[in-house]
């Protein structure tokens, strides 16, 4: 998927400091987020860290969660059971356009 092509939510193009206001969270807490394999920002050709909507909206779950008392452990879990049906979905379309283009490709010649 292009950058173009991305939802607004999706594009990674925020700093961590645009993160740190939005979120109330400290520098810290969110590295220590990202190295819990929590958010995964993206890094520019300088190595600053860049951030999407939805890993702000992520955050502050996170956050929400922690203040419950619940372990970084226990929300990675979660996670990983909240995306298996939306990779699963995405494998299924990539297959799809992928096919769609051999067999489009292959009529053409």
């Amino acid at each position: 998927m292009s950058f173009e092509s991305m939802p607004y939510k999706d594009k990674k193009v925020i700093s961590i400091g645009i993160v740190r206001e939005l979120t109330g969270l400290s520098l810290r807490q969110i590295r220590y987020y990202e190295e819990r394999k929590l958010i995964f920002p993206d890094r520019n050709e300088k190595g600053t860290r860049r951030f999407s909507f939805s890993d702000i909206e992520k955050l502050i779950e996170i956050a929400n969660k922690r203040e419950e008392g619940v372990q970084t452990q226990e929300i990675r879990k979660e996670m990983k059971k909240e995306t298996k049906p939306i990779e699963k979905k995405m494998l299924k379309e990539m297959l799809r356009g992928q096919f769609n283009a051999h067999f489009k490709n292959n009529k053409l010649m």
